[in-house]
């Protein structure tokens, strides 16, 4: 009987240092993140063993900052780099439609045997005498005017390169924005991990605390069955929640270009202030700084001047011609030497509608632009205003789900102290688990959910950078 009766005293006293340990950890925020915990219980199957040697062989995180992220993801996005060659490319068509302006010299090294007094009747309607000759010279084109055609292609070209580089500026937002959705994402998941292991090692404390009441009779059977079945939704919750790690990890590498799927250990990063009472406000911030309505704007411009352009080419174009250079080998019918300039005058009379069909085409572009941009405008105010809303939302979400999880904490010590008492039974305490681990999840998520909702803001309003 005094063995029974010690026995029986060291399971009570042993239950009250539980119950304080367990009160004074119920009251602290979240487990700060740590490494992915292995899923050994101690009273499980060999499968759980394997789980935990395949835990202990996983590779050390590197340590990755969101600067860091964002930085891989500018050097290594493809999707940016593309465009960064498109802007190039558009910068240079630039200076291929400024050529126009400038001299166009040629040289020329010509060698001809001809039949003697001979000449081209056929193809043309003049003909021209061939003779036997090697000659090297050169010739120089000056364009004098073509009324505004290379101009307005010149401002046309302009535009579509102030268009292409507000693009490569729309992509570099957009990736700056996937890095960051991404990086929040994993955090938000290896919290949500961290809290279910957390879960998982308060359940297994019970359950051996539970095995030991059962066998000084303490506890019944059925207590122990449930706090067994507790313990494997614990595990199966560890292992979803390590799911989805592995996934948001991936997402995270593909954010910043690298076909590596590394295992990050993500810093920290400080909450941004709350967002602003008033959307409107924001609406035409972002109407006024979007890139992507920009570069419709610009490249609307680019379609008008190309309609000049088109226009342009109805009128005459008058160009300076020169020529000059030596026939050392040659027959009677030329001299050593020759050199000439001259004044081109070229009028376009009929094309069939050519030049005329282009400066509509290029009109009805540009007023198609000008839709597109009307469109953009709206589309604009509508993602404005639907971020500000999950950004605010998101923020006011941080201190509720504090709260909530402050009273399942509450809940679940009653629950904990009437179970003790005999009063509950392990159903009651059962489900005060259940709602404590759905507030400790959502309240770990929670804090992520803004981070991410203010990224998809900032973008909305054309403000990362």
């Amino acid at each position: 009987m005094s063995v029974s009766l010690c026995r029986m005293l060291f399971c009570c006293l042993f239950s009250m240092l539980f119950q304080s340990v367990v009160n004074a950890q119920a009251s602290a925020a979240p487990p700060a993140p740590i490494p992915a915990p292995a899923l050994s219980t101690g009273v499980g199957t060999s499968s759980h063993d394997d789980l935990t040697v395949a835990s202990d062989t996983a590779s050390h995180p590197s340590a990755l900052t969101l600067a860091d992220a964002e930085a891989r993801a500018l050097k290594n996005q493809p999707r940016l780099l593309a465009e960064q060659f498109r802007a190039q490319e558009a910068d240079k068509r630039i200076t291929e439609s400024r050529s126009g302006l400038f001299p166009q010299a040629f040289g020329n090294l010509t060698a001809v045997e001809a039949n003697g007094d001979s000449a081209v009747a056929a193809g043309a309607v003049t003909t021209s005498s061939v003779s036997t000759r090697a000659a090297a010279g050169g010739s120089l084109v000056q364009m004098i005017t073509d009324f505004g055609y290379t101009s307005n292609l010149v401002q046309s070209a302009r535009f579509e390169a102030q268009s292409a580089s507000q693009d490569e500026e729309s992509i570099h937002q957009y990736v700056l924005m996937q890095v960051q959705q991404a990086y929040f994402a994993a955090q938000a998941a290896e919290s949500v991990r961290n809290t279910a292991q957390a879960v998982l090692d308060y359940r297994r404390v019970l359950l051996r605390q539970l095995n030991a009441l059962a066998q000084s009779q303490l506890r019944s059977t059925l207590d122990v069955q449930f706090a067994q079945v507790m313990v494997s939704e614990a595990e199966l919750a560890v292992v979803r929640a390590d799911s989805t790690v592995q996934k948001t990890q991936a997402q995270l590498a593909e954010a910043m270009g690298e076909e590596d799927n590394a295992n990050y250990a993500l810093a920290d990063e400080s909450l941004p202030p709350a967002p602003g009472t008033d959307p409107a406000a924001y609406v035409k911030e972002a109407v006024a700084d979007r890139p992507d309505l920009k570069a419709l704007r610009l490249h609307s411009e680019s379609a008008l001047h190309e309609a000049r352009a088109d226009k342009d080419q109805n009128f005459p174009t008058i160009n300076a011609l020169a020529a000059g250079g030596e026939v050392p080998i040659h027959d009677s019918t030329i001299r050593h030497e020759y050199g000439a300039v001259g004044v081109n005058l070229n009028i376009p009379i009929f094309n069939g509608g050519l030049y005329t069909s282009r400066a509509a085409a290029a009109r009805l572009e540009a007023r198609a632009t000008d839709k597109d941009a009307s469109l953009r405008e709206i589309e604009i105010a509508r993602d404005v205003r639907m971020t500000w809303a999950d950004a605010h939302d998101a923020f006011l979400q941080i201190d509720v789900t504090q709260r909530l999880v402050d009273e399942a904490n509450v809940a679940m010590r009653l629950a904990k102290a009437r179970y003790d008492a005999g009063l509950g039974s392990i159903v009651e305490l059962n489900q005060a688990e259940l709602n404590q681990t759905s507030a400790l999840i959502t309240a770990a998520s929670a804090r992520f959910d803004y981070l991410r909702s203010m990224s998809a803001f900032q973008f909305a309003l054309g403000d990362l950078h």
